[in-house]
């Protein structure tokens, strides 16, 4: 897990968009500033979609957030995350329910990053949706946005350097996570969402706990289908180790009790 992490890590600063690669006190900077910002909460900023209305990031609240930045002028990597972000969005709405999440991609290139320009930049990757909004900025709110999520960028040679990440937000507006990388496999998106659907946190004792526990851990991905299925084996194994366990305590009980009359006598 450690190593997956590093690596990916090396990529998000080693595959920057459109420029050469960060000075040295430059990664050390980004990386400790985008890991910095987890478990804080979201300021609640408004952009514009490329429908022209107004969204805030608390009208999203309520569900799981993915946040990415990029800039439309980009030629490779700002590409390249959001067609790879694309089929784990299709995974993970297959796995976990559609409309279980939402996806925002904002520009952080003020200037040109119109709604417009998004909208065409959604279409030509083949992205968007009922869930996946593309909005535009103003540069005050890019401003605490890009700090609020820990996302480095600097101009550079007409375009910039910048991380390339995926920000996962929880359903209160929380940072839960960071995925680094300019491509994903499907389980580096949809596993930290389906901690959040399903809720390690929620209450084990109660039905809706009991059952969200199980489809947390019985929900597994197949990496030779790229889908998520229950895996009924490993629920019977969860159910005959839970009814065995419950036996092996009925059978202390029943002994210590019969342990303690004989003294009794």
């Amino acid at each position: 897990m450690i190593r997956k992490f590093l690596s990916s890590v090396a990529v998000a600063l080693g595959l920057l968009a459109c420029g050469t690669a960060f000075a040295d006190e430059r990664e050390d900077k980004a990386i400790t500033t985008s890991l910095e910002v987890i478990g804080r909460t979201m300021p609640d900023l408004s952009f514009q979609g490329v429908d022209g209305k107004t969204l805030s990031l608390t009208q999203l609240r309520g569900k799981p957030v993915l946040l990415t930045l990029i800039y439309t002028g980009c030629a490779d990597v700002c590409p390249a995350v959001i067609e790879s972000l694309a089929p784990a969005v299709a995974v993970g709405e297959d796995a976990l329910g559609k409309g279980s999440f939402n996806v925002v991609t904002i520009g952080f290139d003020t200037r040109n990053d119109t709604p417009v320009r998004m909208r065409s930049f959604a279409r030509d990757h083949n992205a968007g949706g009922d869930n996946w909004f593309f909005l535009a900025s103003d540069q005050k709110t890019m401003d605490r946005l890009s700090e609020a999520v820990g996302f480095s960028y600097f101009s550079y040679a007409g375009g910039f350097d910048h991380m390339a990440q995926v920000t996962v937000i929880d359903k209160t507006g929380k940072i839960y996570r960071q995925v680094y990388g300019s491509s994903f496999d499907p389980p580096q998106i949809v596993d930290p969402l389906k901690d959040l659907i399903f809720g390690r946190e929620k209450p084990f004792f109660t039905f809706e706990g009991l059952a969200d526990r199980v489809k947390l851990f019985c929900t597994v991905y197949n990496p030779n289908t790229g889908r998520y299925y229950f895996n009924y084996s490993l629920f019977a194994s969860i159910v005959i180790g839970a009814a065995s366990l419950g036996l092996v305590l009925v059978v202390l009980i029943r002994e210590t009790r019969k342990s303690m009359r004989s003294h009794e006598a």
